[in-house]
């Protein structure tokens, strides 16, 4: 399908780009990707762990250790957008340290 090959070379790209963070547990289990680098911040997003491996804790683990390499390595801070309404997600970010700091409004203009 024409989906899974754009999905499959843009995952080529993120990894050639060093974009792309794997969680390994026997395999791949979850997945971060950075993004928006600046002078001294990165965004962490595309967090995604396949329906069977969830709730083992392997996202948290996923993105704590990104978050960890990414300050370590050279940037002062780290950010990422969460959806208010998914708790999941959310307390998962909150364990690692990230604490909310604003609101994002998306608004689409038509024709």
């Amino acid at each position: 399908p024409a989906d899974r090959d754009k999905a499959k070379k843009s995952a080529e790209r993120f990894i050639a780009d060093k974009q792309l963070y794997i969680w390994d547990c026997n395999g791949p289990v979850s997945i971060a990707k950075t993004t928006r680098p600046m002078r001294n911040g990165i965004s962490v997003t595309a967090v995604y762990t396949p329906p069977e491996q969830r709730n083992k804790g392997y996202a948290t683990s996923c993105v704590a250790s990104l978050t960890k390499k990414l300050l370590s390595e050279r940037y002062s801070f780290c950010s990422l957008f969460a959806d208010q309404a998914n708790p999941t997600s959310n307390s998962i970010y909150a364990k690692i340290g990230y604490v909310p700091l604003g609101d994002a409004l998306e608004i689409d203009f038509a024709n």
